[in-house]
């Protein structure tokens, strides 16, 4: 199997790609780092200036930014639509043990939470009365027609072993695809990454990162 399951700091699990050795979380917490980098520094960032957000994952892998993020509006009675790039989606077997909802205290999103990942792809589905969800396949270099979004979570794996997703044309389309005033939230603040936005566009700041992690970016439109 090219991926296992891995316990985190928190307590929540991850995902390993054993042909990479890339987690799909920060293995000292996923939960921690999803709450502070897609959460703290994104959502609740663009949402009071928002009646019916818009978001692009890119990397969408557990669902888990999905998760928080209908925990968060739902509280707030705002409707999200969410789009979510994955060309590699988890499969049924990989998804069993993934532990959030219990963790959150939230057994009755798990239903949902399962629907995100089993719904049809390229399609509007509506998973909960506050998300609908949109899956695509679409590589992050051929992505045009989407619904603009205020926000883009960017969780692709570390520049060091997907670069060709962290280039200057890349940001540059999301700069694009992105609405004025618009928020790219990442884990990564390596400098060629933060170059590389500059150039696109981008107006880059440097935040505190999560857990095992002394920085973060959060790049505005």
């Amino acid at each position: 199997m090219d991926r296992i399951p891995l316990l985190t700091g928190d307590g929540s699990l991850t995902i390993v790609d054993t042909r990479t050795q890339q987690t799909y979380h920060s293995v000292y917490g996923a939960l921690a780092e999803s709450k502070h980098v897609f959460i703290s520094e994104g959502l609740n960032k663009i949402l009071p200036a928002q009646t019916e957000p818009a978001i692009l994952e890119i990397g969408w892998g557990t669902g888990l930014h999905t998760l928080l993020t209908l925990i968060v509006t739902a509280q707030q009675q705002k409707h999200i639509h969410y789009t979510a790039i994955e060309p590699f989606p988890l499969t049924g077997a990989e998804l069993a043990g993934l532990n959030y909802c219990t963790l959150l205290q939230r057994e009755d999103l798990y239903p949902s939470f399962l629907q995100m990942h089993h719904s049809e792809w390229e399609a509007d589905i509506e998973i909960h009365h506050f998300l609908t969800l949109h899956k695509m396949k679409t590589p992050l270099q051929l992505l045009k027609h989407i619904r603009r979004p205020h926000l883009i979570y960017f969780d692709a794996f570390a520049p060091n072993v997907q670069p060709e997703l962290w280039t200057k044309d890349i940001f540059e389309n999301l700069y694009n695809i992105l609405l004025p005033g618009g928020i790219l939230v990442t884990y990564s603040s390596k400098g060629t990454v933060r170059r590389n936005m500059t150039a696109a566009g981008f107006t880059v700041i440097k935040r505190p990162g999560p857990a095992g992690k002394r920085e973060m970016i959060a790049a505005q439109k």
